[in-house]
């Protein structure tokens, strides 16, 4: 596996190709609001973010911020290697339903325990995530939940042929 060509850090920017495998949890303190049918669904002022090389950040908001209902079980688990197994939650904002759009730990594995009664979104799912009033960009693929700004290089995982990377 070759790795790809970093794309040139900017000023202000931190490459993705500087975080770890494994991944890393960091705390967060920007302001982080997401709208999903016209409305405010959640709005945080501190949430965590899991590195890891090649992806943009997946930000994992408290629970407790979302509004009352937002929030609804939905079918299906997952497992990550280092997160432990994840289970969906439909999201609900408004006239507007996201089946599947976010999920959570109820047991993260050791090391993630602080993703505990946190929840990420697919932000390509909701009208708007906006980190510091920046509104993100989806990470690319179908898949991964990481969020794009403009203090990140790439290039990003998920991207058209970086399935082996």
């Amino acid at each position: 596996m070759s790795r790809p060509v970093r794309d040139p850090v900017l000023p202000g920017q931190e490459s993705v190709w500087d975080y770890p495998r494994p991944p890393t949890l960091r705390r967060c303190v920007l302001p982080v609001r997401v709208l999903l049918g016209g409305e405010t669904i959640c709005a945080v002022r501190e949430s965590w973010q899991v590195l890891e090389t090649s992806h943009p950040p997946t930000y994992y908001l408290p629970r407790a911020a979302f509004v009352p209902g937002a929030l609804r079980p939905a079918s299906g688990r997952s497992f990550c290697e280092w997160k432990g197994a994840a289970r969906y939650l439909d999201v609900v904002g408004g006239d507007r339903t996201a089946p599947r759009a976010a999920w959570y730990y109820p047991e993260p594995s050791p090391g993630f325990e602080a993703l505990r009664d946190h929840v990420a979104l697919y932000a390509a799912a909701m009208d708007a995530c906006l980190v510091d009033g920046e509104q993100v960009t989806p990470q690319p693929g179908p898949f991964y939940g990481g969020w794009i700004t403009a203090d990140l290089a790439g290039p990003f995982k998920g991207e058209p042929g970086t399935l082996s990377w």
